[in-house]
């Protein structure tokens, strides 16, 4: 499922039978402010809402074209929710320039967390 991550009521709007999020806009195009929100307030106010919700889930693509200093803000952010709230959380460096590696890296994200072994901070 698609929604717009500039506004997280249209995120939350479909998670109601959503296991796990996957927030993969490590590639994300846009103007420089936008990308920017999207791996940091947006994200934020994102993480402080899906507490709330039965998402047992959440993955970030760490990895892209967006500036190394966006990602790693994003990447902090969905650490902390990890921590703060106990949300279930994976970080993927892998880069999609390796499809392999990309996907394989995101398969195990996801199996790690649906089989429980990502409770908590992930790598």
């Amino acid at each position: 499922m698609v929604a717009d991550p500039d506004r997280a009521a249209s995120i939350l709007d479909h998670v109601g039978d959503v296991a796990l999020v996957f927030w993969l806009l490590g590639s994300a195009l846009g103007e420089p402010q936008t990308v920017a929100a999207v791996h940091g307030p947006r994200l934020e106010r994102l993480m402080e809402k899906l507490v709330d919700t039965p998402v047992r889930g959440f993955v970030y693509e760490a990895a892209g074209t967006v500036e190394r200093e966006h990602l790693e803000r994003g990447a902090q952010i969905v650490r902390g929710a990890a921590n703060r709230w106990r949300i279930p959380v994976e970080v993927v460096t892998e880069g999609r320039g390796d499809w392999e590696a990309w996907t394989g890296g995101m398969l195990a994200a996801a199996e790690r967390l649906v089989g429980g072994a990502g409770r908590g901070v992930a790598p």
